[in-house]
């Protein structure tokens, strides 16, 4: 079936990939989100196939011709460079699959998915993805996402600027930001996860000469009301929602 053969909607598939949950929402031409959020588990263990596999279904039975995703992991010019958690096992807590791992390494994601899906597929960083829907387009913008993992990036005047990606990099004890600020971690001792997030939020924030943050993902309602009042850096807390509404930018920008 061909683009020009079928009858599609006008708005915008948004699909944020995460290590536990694929998330979906159609957004309007503002990045509105209309209609149901839907979530559902991330299949593992996860080498490109697969996940392109899940993705087009979902693409399908959306009906849309325009697709944003998010990629949790290192991502450039369509072709993945790291795929962070989605090399695991069976999920965050588990080994890492050096055959999935190399599978992914260098895969040109967005090519697979237009090609399977027939769509105008778009894809970025997951952390891209929440900063274009968290970002008030002025000044420089740090955006942290918190869920499964921890991802970071930067926008500077309404343009999201390449940045190394930290999850995987060591922070404290030989252990990686995704490790020590991830939601297992959380779960375990949230006081502790707090203190060490406030800790790596403002070195993180002061590397990138960062004027103001935003903190999104599902785990930015756990962070403890009032941690970052003393930096003197503003700093906002947003709904899980972000990298839904971010997608309709992809097609603006």
């Amino acid at each position: 079936m061909t683009l020009a053969t079928e009858t599609f909607l006008e708005p915008i598939l948004a699909i944020d990939v995460g290590a536990t949950y694929i998330k979906s929402a159609l957004v309007d031409g503002d990045g509105r989100v209309i209609g149901e959020n839907r979530r559902e588990p991330t299949p593992y263990p996860c080498p490109p196939t697969r996940l392109v596999g899940e993705l087009v279904d979902l693409i399908a039975r959306s009906r849309v011709a325009r697709v944003a995703v998010g990629f949790p992991g290192e991502f450039v010019d369509g072709v993945v460079v790291e795929p962070g958690n989605l090399a695991r096992v069976g999920g965050i807590t588990t080994d890492i699959d050096p055959t999935v791992q190399s599978e992914w390494r260098g895969f040109a994601l967005q090519r697979a998915l237009c090609d399977a899906s027939g769509r105008d597929v778009r894809v970025v960083n997951d952390a891209t993805l929440a900063a274009l829907g968290c970002a008030e387009g002025a000044g420089r913008e740090f955006v942290v996402t918190l869920g499964t993992g921890f991802g970071i990036a930067l926008v500077v005047d309404g343009r999201v600027e390449p940045i190394r990606d930290v999850g995987a990099v060591v922070l404290l004890a030989s252990r990686t930001y995704d490790a020590l600020l991830g939601e297992p971690s959380r779960r375990d001792d949230e006081a502790a996860w707090n203190a060490l997030l406030r800790r790596a939020v403002a070195d993180l924030a002061h590397e990138f000469d960062a004027a103001v943050v935003h903190l999104g993902g599902g785990n930015a309602r756990r962070v403890t009301p009032g941690l970052f009042d003393d930096l003197g850096l503003p700093t906002k807390i947003h709904d899980n929602d972000a990298p839904l509404r971010g997608a309709a930018l992809l097609f603006t920008s």
